[in-house]
């Protein structure tokens, strides 16, 4: 399976479960942002890679408007080189409208991580010869007042089939680009990775979240990043 076949049976299988407050509102844009989405698998996700930096699930400003993980617009149409058509969500929250490509907002996340990615290598083949960025999970979940609920505060029993879900695709992924190490980005992506991809040869690191809601990343978060990864032996 490549990564577009593993996405369209994640989508299924997504499609399938049901979340109860206080979730409110669910956006999978691996459906309304299917267009961009599916462009960068297919322009940027080929085999093999050495390393696969995975996030946790789409912010509000990125992957959650352009379909792309941490995908700042700017980035992605600018450097990446990915527009195209998104629709909306089927329960769109009045203070999370996705409105795609034309968004104005800037997702703080998406722009430090793709900026010291940018920088290191220049152009987007450089980076992606030998490396993958994806989501451990890629929905978006809101309560019934628009604010962000992490998957990790979801109730067990919904979050036990999410999870599932996510680890037979993050397995899937890695099955197929064949890196020998995986980083999270943020302790929760680190966490699942080295869950859902226990009893493989596959190395698992962390490097600290670029979000500007965690006080460490807000000062020297590129220097602290490229001290970890190379402490972690990470070609970077």
């Amino acid at each position: 399976m490549d990564l577009l076949q593993i996405t369209g049976e994640l989508v299924r299988e997504l499609d399938r479960l049901r979340f109860t407050p206080p979730v409110a509102h669910v956006y999978n844009p691996l459906v309304y942002a299917r267009q961009p989405h599916e462009e960068y698998l297919r322009r940027y996700g080929n085999a093999p890679k050495e390393t696969v930096f995975v996030g946790m699930n789409p912010g509000p400003w990125g992957m959650a408007q352009t379909g792309v993980p941490f995908g700042e617009i700017s980035v992605v149409r600018e450097w990446l080189g990915i527009d195209g058509s998104v629709e909306r969500p089927a329960d769109e929250h009045p203070k999370k409208r996705v409105t795609g490509f034309a968004c104005r907002r800037s997702e703080v996340s998406g722009r430090r991580l793709w900026g010291l990615i940018r920088s290191r290598y220049g152009t987007p083949g450089r980076f992606f010869a030998r490396f993958f960025v994806l989501n451990y999970c890629p929905l978006l979940f809101l309560d019934a007042d628009g604010r962000n609920i992490t998957p990790d505060k979801l109730r067990p029993s919904e979050r036990e089939l999410l999870n599932a879900a996510c680890d037979r695709t993050l397995r899937r992924g890695v099955e197929f680009l064949q890196p020998s190490c995986v980083v999270g980005v943020g302790n929760f992506a680190a966490d699942q990775a080295a869950r859902a991809l226990a009893g493989t040869t596959i190395r698992v690191g962390r490097i600290l979240h670029p979000s500007p809601a965690n006080p460490a990343a807000n000062k020297g978060w590129e220097e602290i990043v490229l001290r970890q990864l190379a402490e972690q032996k990470v070609p970077f």
